[in-house]
């Protein structure tokens, strides 16, 4: 399997999600700080159970080991990808899912991450960043701004029962 069709995988599930997650915000019935626990309450024993069957069933250990990380590894996975991108960035997502809609929210929040990431990646890494990247970049980046700054429009009809 090659890593694009795991992004168009995620990619898929992440809009599904989404969408499912949107029309129970929409409905006033819960908030978007318990939408975010139940949902990590669900998603972190799937976590778990996967990485067990990756490492204890199938025997494909990630490299480097968990064991074998630094503390600076560690607290890095920790603040980075447990707090900023996990905890802060999910909070910041809800939170906007419940005052606008998916269609508008999804796409801003889902490109100004990869951009994020190339232009970090780029500095603290070292990884490239030619012009084909740049420019790819700006016109994310362009689409950001026209999706952020377009009118709301009104709804067309009522919501299916997805929605409500």
């Amino acid at each position: 399997m090659r890593g694009w069709m795991l992004a168009v995988a995620a990619g898929l599930c992440w809009g599904v999600g989404e969408l499912c997650t949107k029309s129970v915000l929409h409905s006033g019935k819960v908030g978007p700080l318990s939408a975010i626990a139940l949902r990590s309450t669900i998603a972190l024993p799937v976590i778990w159970l996967a990485w067990w069957l990756v490492v204890s069933v199938w025997g494909a250990e990630a490299r480097p080991a968990l064991r074998e990380l630094s503390s600076g590894d560690v607290l890095r996975l920790v603040l980075g990808s447990g707090l900023c991108a996990g905890a802060l960035g999910m909070v910041f997502f809800y939170g906007a899912l419940a005052l606008d809609d998916v269609s508008r929210i999804k796409p801003i929040a889902f490109t100004i991450a990869p951009a994020t990431a190339a232009l970090l990646g780029w500095h603290f890494l070292g990884e490239g960043l030619g012009v084909r990247k740049l420019v790819a970049l700006a016109l994310i980046l362009g689409g950001v701004a026209l999706l952020a700054s377009a009118p709301r429009p009104e709804r067309h009809d009522a919501p299916t029962e997805l929605g409500r």
